[in-house]
């Protein structure tokens, strides 16, 4: 699973084929939506306009809260495909925990999803560790991925700790904050010494802390700078110090 990847969420209609064209022509090869973004169709004839080849890429969707039933699992995870126009997903993850459906039968389609070839990868999203727990327990099949929101100023080193013993890989989503944290004093101080951008520190940050990660960005420069994360490295003391940022 690529280290970053394109976060698409509220990106639509031509804007957003436009922003995945422009991602594909520079390198990215990971993808993430939901078929709550309203964006799948877009992305779909992004991907077929780019004429790159469907297993050169890593795309990412997710069955979203309401659809949990055992039936319903199956009709969506049908209609993201329809949408993105793909045979499958590398990794389809349950975008939020219901309280209405036992986990037992969502895991339980996902799983059947998983064997038909529709997904390479399972997992979830906005899980606790609990939850996480409960899960993989159900689950005939590893879960491979809790996506969350994680950035400097919001932290749950806890959870991270316990995905990652359980070989469940956390992937940060909103972590540049909505861009609210860009600003922050330390992350600048940080930056000027590496001659970077405060978001690229947030970033590596969390790649050194072994996170996917997977911001938003839509202009062609913004595009760029967030592949610019390898090949220099923030400092064991940086690390420290954004982790106790609060």
């Amino acid at each position: 699973m690529p280290m970053i990847g394109l976060g698409t969420w509220d990106l639509r209609g031509d804007a957003c084929k436009s922003t995945v064209k422009n991602a594909i022509n520079l390198g990215y090869i990971h993808i993430d939506t939901a078929w709550l973004y309203q964006n799948q169709r877009e992305i779909g004839q992004a991907i077929n306009e780019s004429h790159i080849n469907r297993d050169n890429l890593f795309i990412t969707s997710k069955i979203w809260r309401t659809e949990l039933s055992y039936d319903q699992v199956l009709a969506q995870c049908d209609e993201i495909l329809n949408q993105l126009q793909m045979d499958y997903v590398d990794l389809l993850l349950i975008h939020w925990p219901s309280d209405d459906v036992p986990l037992s039968e969502t895991i339980e389609a996902f799983n059947y999803i998983q064997s038909q070839g529709k997904a390479i990868s399972i997992g979830v999203s906005n899980f606790s560790a609990d939850l996480i727990d409960q899960a993989k327990a159900l689950s005939t099949t590893p879960i491979n991925v809790n996506q969350v929101p994680y950035h400097v100023r919001h932290q749950t080193p806890d959870l991270l700790n316990h995905c990652q013993k359980s070989n469940v890989t956390v992937t940060a989503y909103c972590p540049l904050g909505r861009t609210q944290i860009l600003k922050e004093p330390l992350l600048t101080k940080i930056a000027r010494c590496h001659n970077k951008s405060t978001a690229k520190v947030a970033l590596l940050w969390l790649i050194q802390k072994d996170m996917i990660v997977i911001p938003k960005a839509s202009s062609i420069d913004h595009l760029k700078a967030n592949l610019d994360l390898f090949g220099w490295e923030l400092s064991e003391d940086e690390v420290k110090q954004l982790d106790n940022i609060a």
